[in-house]
């Protein structure tokens, strides 16, 4: 795909990943709607790179409908929906249920509403694309929150389905599932910080694979090649998540130390 002239949204646009490849986008000759709940900082954003915004919650169908309606209405057409908002909450079975339900909702149902109420656009003119944002935790795990798994699993799973089913109608699909990438969400991850990529690394590597229309879209080399791993030897695997899970608690628990070490004595 060739980004010059198309009309693009991305959700989760105010800042992170989404910004990125919006900013990139506008620059690369793109329309570009960005999306996102936080309406002061979408707003302030959007204007600073040249894009129009709108303010909705996507943990909602109504309004990932909306947003679509009102793109169609105002623009006329979607070459690209970049399906990018997600959240990290949660930790194991013991988080409450509306967290769980929220994560879903965001991570996993956002991408199958925007899939619902595009899908007749794209079918209607035998074109239109789709880049989901999930996560490497969908091809392999995270560390801490279950729900963040799961859904991102889901997502991806989504995403294969998606690219099998409407292949030969003329509907693209890429998943993009990064590793580390220094945004707010791994403000508090110290284990993801050490091999974290920038946003604008990530960006070249996603235009890299939409370029060719490729499905899968990866940020670091050690993705692909512990999926393999996974594949081959799930209890190894298993076993070495686990010690990883290990290193990367003492991390957490130490920059928690460290932090308030600090506060005791500014």
């Amino acid at each position: 795909m060739q980004i010059e002239n198309k009309v693009i949204v991305v959700t989760g646009g105010a800042s992170g990943i989404g910004l990125a490849l919006a900013t990139r986008f506008v620059k690369e000759g793109a329309t570009v709607v960005t999306v996102d709940r936080n309406a002061e900082l979408g707003t302030k954003t959007a204007q600073e790179i040249g894009a129009r915004f709108l303010s909705a919650d996507l943990s909602l169908e109504e309004e990932v409908k909306g947003v679509i309606d009102d793109v169609l209405a105002k623009e006329g057409r979607i070459d690209l929906f970049c399906s990018n908002a997600g959240v990290a909450l949660g930790a194991g079975p013991e988080t409450p249920e509306h967290i769980w339900d929220l994560v879903y909702r965001i991570n996993t149902m956002s991408h199958v509403w925007a899939a619902r109420h595009l899908l007749p656009h794209f079918l209607e003119r035998g074109e239109g694309y789709f880049l989901n944002t999930a996560s490497a935790a969908g091809l392999l795990t995270e560390l801490h929150s279950a729900s963040y798994a799961v859904t991102k699993h889901a997502a991806l799973a989504f995403a294969e389905w998606l690219a099998i089913t409407y292949r030969n109608q003329g509907i693209k699909v890429s998943c993009l599932c990064p590793e580390g990438v220094w945004t707010p969400m791994i403000e508090h991850v110290p284990f993801l910080q050490q091999t974290a990529i920038s946003t604008d690394e990530l960006v070249e590597k996603t235009l890299e694979v939409l370029r060719r229309d490729g499905f899968l879209i990866t940020t670091h080399e050690t993705t692909v090649r512990e999926f393999q791993n996974k594949a081959a030897d799930y209890d190894n695997w298993i076993g070495k998540m686990a010690y990883l899970r290990g290193k990367s608690q003492a991390l957490v628990e130490q920059a928690r130390n460290k932090k308030g070490a600090g506060e005791a004595h500014p």
